[in-house]
């Protein structure tokens, strides 16, 4: 059995869904989202195209923590291998992370958050809602 992913999907459009997945591929065109995170209950799960999301957001919380200031700066200590960027979303959002890509050829790429204790534990963002893609170079990155 697959493990379960908290997912906060955003579309292009400005609607969002909060749910579990069980089956989140990044090369298919679409996965599932439900409510219930054991898929147990008789709900049925809906139906996400890839086509239509803007980014799917790996998450901690469906809340997040209200008190907790997330770092906006990376850190030299456990950098991840991958480079420093940051994403200029189309709707006008900005992020930045760490981008991994393992298989560049994909409809998109996973970023890794500066703030490894952030609401956010990893984003696979969708190339198509990309306006622009800024390599951060570390020298201008601040250290905490």
């Amino acid at each position: 059995m697959r493990p379960v992913s908290k997912i906060v999907a955003r579309y292009l459009d400005g609607r969002v869904v909060k749910g579990y997945a069980q089956d989140f591929d990044p090369d298919a065109s679409y996965f599932h989202l439900c409510e219930d995170p054991t898929g147990a209950s008789d709900e049925k799960a809906v139906n996400l195209q890839m086509k239509d999301l803007k980014a799917i957001f790996f998450v901690r919380s469906f809340d997040g923590n209200p008190h907790y200031i997330e770092r906006g700066d990376f850190i030299e200590e456990g950098k991840p291998y991958g480079n420093r960027v940051e994403v200029a979303f189309s709707d006008g959002e900005v992020a930045q992370g760490t981008r991994i890509d393992v298989y560049p050829r994909r409809s998109g790429f996973f970023l890794l958050p500066p703030d490894p204790k952030g609401n956010n534990i990893m984003i696979y963002v969708l190339s198509k809602a990309v306006k622009d893609l800024r390599y951060l170079e570390a020298a201008l990155v601040s250290a905490a």
